[in-house]
């Protein structure tokens, strides 16, 4: 069993030569965007934002008796966890922990977000422990009040923090696998997450500071399912992207979405390699510690400047955009969403064969989660078949679904140019700025992912 926190990369022996993809990709937003142009002449998404209801006796099934069900399963599941990485081997490849967290939590969940929209808030382990904890106060008739009341300032910056440090743990920490480094992170997270809900209120925290809940409630808006007013609704997929966000700190935390991932594709480049090498070869023999915490530190200068290049080229856009139109104020809060399902399929592109090949080792695991030797489920001795996908499969896999993601983000992207210009002009003179916004992010994942 192999376990690496870090996606699987396509090789650089590529089915296609790079330029002639990187040409491709291009003329495809090129020609998205003439057609986008010409066809999409008023709103559609705003339209069908809300969606139709779902049979009532469905809707109350899922959002009442379902979602408690789940939510206790989440529970436990969330104990069998945070006891493995606590009390478990601490050989990663025999510990269910590592494997659940960077696999199965960090990859699987914004897949069922971007499906079946807003899962989090029924298998969030803390929501649930929160939940709990106000039923069982209210049912002795004490009235549950936040402690405190939530800066609206600080907006998404706390959630933005916490991605940033998981991102940290996963990236930069030198042994970002062991089981005992990640029940401590289990441990103040779950304090965090709490004491937030506690202070501020639960569905307050959970759309600001709590950052796994803002990272996936924000992809859930590409969902076709979504609940409104305590109803399960069906809607087109991506109408929940529609409008603005002005929330402050969003374009923060968008940013660490796709600097982190940017970051972790390019730390896998002989660039970056050799440089590491370079930096920590010195000290390997007499100060090997001191070589690993200056190799942390330039992964954490890393995950620092790719962010800052993709908040920078995202303002950038927004401000020419802004300039070509004479526009009366700043567009930054308008064409945010655009980015997102630009976020998902980053994550698609760079950990999809990590999730295909590393979760099939989900299933030993599980049965023996602590490492002990145990057979509970059976399948101690399953076989993965790994690799599931071949390096062609993979590249082409990576392409397909960066350029789609680029496309659909251009077309949110006019979809809000011409709802909030009147003149048809305008809102197609506007979305050159992210045309060429998507051409850069598109070119530049695919040259980080062909480098891997």
């Amino acid at each position: 069993m192999k376990l690496v926190a870090h996606g699987l990369r396509a090789a650089q022996d590529l089915p296609i030569p790079l330029w002639l993809a990187l040409w491709a990709a291009a003329v495809v937003l090129v020609v998205s965007f003439v057609m986008l142009g010409a066809l999409w002449n008023k709103p559609l998404l705003g339209v069908h934002e809300r969606g139709r209801a779902v049979g009532e006796r469905l809707s109350r099934f899922v959002t009442g008796p379902l979602r408690v069900v789940v939510q206790a399963l989440s529970v436990l599941l969330f104990g069998l966890v945070w006891a493995s990485a606590l009390f478990g081997d601490t050989d990663p490849y025999q510990n269910l922990a590592p494997t659940w967290i960077y696999v199965i939590f960090w990859l699987g969940v914004p897949a069922l977000s971007v499906l079946l929209g807003n899962v989090w808030r029924a298998i969030s382990p803390w929501r649930a422990l929160a939940d709990a904890f106000v039923w069982v106060r209210e049912r002795g008739g004490v009235t549950v009040h936040p402690l405190a009341v939530y800066p609206e300032r600080l907006g998404r910056w706390p959630g933005a923090v916490v991605i940033f440090a998981f991102a940290t743990l996963e990236l930069a920490y030198t042994d970002p696998s062991s089981p005992r480094a990640l029940a401590f992170a289990i441990a103040l997270y779950t304090y965090v997450a709490l004491f937030g809900m506690a202070a501020f209120g639960r569905d307050t925290w959970e759309r600001t500071g709590e950052g796994f809940a803002v990272l996936f409630g924000l992809l859930a808006r590409i969902a076709p399912l979504h609940v409104l007013d305590g109803a399960l609704r069906l809607r087109w997929p991506f109408t929940g992207l529609a409008g603005a966000d002005p929330s402050p700190g969003t374009v923060a935390f968008v940013s660490v979405m796709l600097g982190a991932v940017l970051f972790d594709g390019f730390s896998g480049t002989p660039t970056w390699q050799d440089l590491m090498v370079d930096l920590e070869g010195p000290y390997l023999r007499d100060q090997p510690g001191l070589g690993e915490l200056l190799v942390a530190f330039a992964a954490v200068g890393g995950i620092v400047t790719a962010i800052l290049l993709i908040a920078f080229a995202y303002l950038a856009a927004c401000a020419l955009a802004r300039s070509s139109v004479n526009a009366p104020r700043s567009l930054v809060p308008d064409f945010l969403r655009s980015l997102l399902p630009i976020a998902f399929v980053y994550l698609v592109a760079h950990y999809a064969t990590t999730f295909l090949d590393q979760g099939q080792f989900l299933i030993p695991l599980l049965s023996d989660p602590l490492g002990r030797g145990w057979d509970l489920l059976g399948p101690v001795d399953y076989v993965p078949t790994v690799p599931v996908l071949t390096q062609p499969q993979t590249w082409w896999l990576q392409v397909t679904v960066l350029v789609a993601g680029h496309v659909a983000g251009l077309a949110v992207a006019h979809d809000r140019a011409v709802t909030i210009f009147a003149d048809k002009r305008n809102a197609l003179v506007s979305q050159l700025a992210f045309l060429a916004l998507m051409v850069l992010y598109t070119l530049g994942g695919l040259w980080v992912l062909s480098r891997g």
